[in-house]
Order: C-alpha cells, then structure tokens, then sequence
C-alpha cells in the first residue's frame, strides 16, 4: 500500500478529507475511496481501509456532536435497525472490480452534491419520520454502505434534510453513530470472509485522526470550509470520471 506511486501526496491529502467530512458528521470513506482510487491502490484494499478509517475519524465526530447535544437518539435507531444486519450481509458480497468502480462513481455523485451544498438548506418545519420509512431507507442505504465500503452518511444526511426529518446537526449527528455501526457491521462481514487489514492501514488511520479530530471539534460549533469544500468537490469529481472510465 505505501509502496503506491506518489504517496506522500496521498497522505499530505488524507488529513484535509478527514477534516472536512468529519465537519459535517461523516467519516469520510467516500472521500478516501475517490482518493485511493486517484492514486491507484489495489481495489481489494480500498473497502477494508476505507471502513477502519470511517470507524475512527466517524466515532470522533459523533462525540463531539453528541457532547453538543445534538443527537437524536429515536431518529437513530429507526434507521439503524435494519442498516446494521444488511450492512453486514453487504460486507461480507465481493464485487467484481469494474463494477465496483461504477457503484463507487455513482455513490460519489452524492458526496460531491454534498460538498457543493445542494441539500445544505434547513427546513424550519420537521416531519416526523415513521417507523417503516426508516426500516426502509435504513436496510437500502446499510447494504450498499458494507458493499461498497462506506458508511452511508453521505447518502443519510441528504435525505433526512430533503424530507425535512431533522436540522442540519441533527442530521450530521445521527449520521456519524450510523456511519460509524455500518462501517463495524460491513468490516466485521469482511473479516467473516477472510478479508484482512494491511498493517500500513493504522498509519493511515493515525494520519486521519488529525484531520478527523480538529473536522469534529469545529464543525460541531461553528465553521465555514466553503472553499475547501469546492476543492474537494472537485477532487471527487476527478476521481469520478476516473472510476467510470476505467
């Protein structure tokens, strides 16, 4: 892995991803895997990796929402229910590497709607969200999150905002604790098929904590990453046409 072509830029890159996804409650595993894509790691690392780095840099941000009190436990649990078995069975299905990019490039469109702000408005009027409707989105979004090797927040946060069934951190809150139980259901669903971790994958997680650390901390108070946002924006859409067409 750390044999990779140009990979100091790699990791001078890794802790700015880290830091402006867990500003918004997420773990970054969309932007990691754009990344180890760009710079070409072997595809059947990426998943593995990209899930261990969500655990760590997804819990730190959760606890700083949290310690904000800005959690929303109820709102949690409808979707986490059935996101945690599906997100296992998802974990434990190898997908053929060049479909697995096209999956990826699409995943990354939300990600990249994300970092532009497209869902970035809150509704001041909340819907309460029904407990089919949460089992629903919950099972869909936890499956593909295992499979791919995401956690799913970037796809949970647009839609809680979308359907008006949360504010802003409240979304980004719930976010991170169901980013951070897919990404331990999926890696343990890896495991459970013989997959294993690279030990060069915790020097990755030591160099993401930083950014994931000092993302959490601002981004549950007050902050605006708005240009770097749009750089990463289009670092991921670089990363998109190259996993279409490759």
């Amino acid at each position: 892995m750390l044999q990779t072509e140009n990979i100091y830029i790699f990791l001078i890159i890794l802790p700015v991803v880290s830091f402006l996804y867990s500003s918004v409650g997420h773990g970054g595993a969309s932007g990691y895997l754009a990344l180890m894509a760009l710079f070409s790691f072997a595809p059947e690392s990426m998943k593995p990796t990209a899930l261990l780095l969500n655990l760590f840099v997804a819990g730190i941000s959760f606890y700083y929402y949290y310690k904000e009190g800005f959690f929303n436990k109820k709102l949690f649990i409808s979707f986490a229910i059935t996101s945690i078995p599906l997100a296992f069975i998802g974990g434990m299905i190898e997908v053929d590497a060049s479909l697995y990019k096209k999956i990826l490039a699409v995943l990354l469109v939300f990600a990249i709607l994300k970092m532009l702000n497209v869902f970035g408005k809150e509704s001041t009027s909340i819907k309460e969200l029904k407990l089919w409707q949460g089992l629903v989105v919950g099972g869909i979004i936890g499956f593909f999150s295992g499979l791919i090797g995401i956690g799913g927040g970037i796809i949970l946060t647009p839609v809680i905002l979308l359907l008006h069934w949360g504010k802003m951190k409240e979304a980004a809150a719930v976010s991170a604790l169901f980013i951070w139980v897919n990404s331990a259901s999926g890696l343990i669903g890896q495991f459970s098929i013989g997959v294993t971790l690279e030990k060069a994958s915790f020097l990755l997680v030591a160099i993401a904590l930083i950014g994931g650390i000092l993302g959490g901390y601002y981004g549950s108070k007050k902050i605006n990453n708005k240009n770097l946002q749009y750089i990463l924006a289009f670092v991921l859409m670089i990363a998109c046409v190259k996993l279409f067409f490759t």
